[in-house]
């Protein structure tokens, strides 16, 4: 028995007694399996409130094969900021939205409208149509009045009733007819309207002294701008300095467009807008002759 003992050939009945322990270890836990080191797995438990579909589930995410993407949140997206200098601030999540609305409204536009000289809401040109009254049509009365802003656009224009009889309708040049005023404004009300318009403007019109004339009234001279009186304009058109030019002529021979043309007579806003674009013609070197005589 010794030798038989000595040999190995009989358990210890303490050696058989552990592996009847280690047997029934087993039946109750399962396998043992060898714990897998720190440094290669790590556990990431979703949270039952952030995703209540994996409440109670352990992920492991293998940190050797690149970060896991199926915790991906699509509301929030982390950034890394990099500063001036270089500095990294920590990842912190950012608003998507937010984000991308700052981006929007950090680009203003850089973009400027670009403006003719001076102020052009303060032009405005007039032209006016008169009828003949007193013995033989003598007395000139006015008929018609058109005023039109800078860019051409018709501010005014009425027939107006005259307060004395009209002897001459003048329809030739004025081509103003009796209906024409048969329900046409009545002076007085006519040139409070004219004369509110003007107040304040730099009123542009050719042999303007004729047209105050008719409206009773006298503008500021620094603020009147008369076309035939303007050697520059003269010089452009191939006239005289000190040729006293229609405006017919002028817009011929700067345009090469032809107006009062016809048996109806003139357009009061036909004129008055030609005589917008002939003062724009010399607009710049004009003005600056001005300020600098002045």
């Amino acid at each position: 028995m010794k030798y038989l003992k000595g040999k190995g050939c009989f358990n210890d009945n303490s050696h058989q007694r552990r592996n009847h322990e280690h047997n029934q270890a087993s039946k109750q836990n399962g396998p043992f399996t060898r714990a897998a080191p720190s440094h290669m797995t790590t556990k990431r438990q979703s949270s039952p409130q952030s995703n209540p579909s994996s409440s109670g589930v352990d992920r492991s995410v293998d940190l050797s094969s690149g970060p896991s993407t199926s915790s991906f949140n699509p509301l929030s997206i982390t950034f890394t900021v990099t500063n001036e200098n270089s500095h990294t601030k920590p990842n912190q999540p950012v608003n998507t939205k937010t984000t991308a609305t700052l981006s929007c409204a950090s680009k203003p536009s850089a973009h400027k409208l670009s403006t003719p000289i001076g102020n052009p809401t303060k032009y405005l040109a007039i032209d006016c149509e008169m009828v003949g009254a007193g013995p033989k049509g003598s007395i000139s009365q006015l008929a018609r009045c058109s005023i039109v802003s800078y860019d051409g656009d018709v501010v005014y224009d009425k027939f107006i009733k005259p307060s004395m009889f009209i002897t001459d309708f003048r329809t030739r040049w004025s081509g103003i007819r009796p209906k024409d005023l048969f329900k046409a404004t009545p002076f007085v009300q006519a040139r409070k309207e004219i004369l509110r318009l003007l107040m304040g403007k730099i009123v542009i019109g050719h042999a303007i002294h004729n047209d105050f004339k008719a409206l009773g009234y006298t503008h500021p001279a620094d603020m009147t701008r008369d076309t035939s009186k303007i050697p520059l304009l003269n010089r452009k058109a191939g006239f005289g300095e000190k040729e006293c030019a229609s405006l017919k002529r002028l817009t011929k021979a700067i345009f090469n467009r032809d107006i009062q043309t016809g048996r109806k007579g003139h357009s009061s806003v036909e004129d008055a807008k030609a005589t917008m674009e002939l003062y724009k013609v010399v607009e710049e070197e004009w003005e600056r002759t001005l300020a600098s005589t002045s």
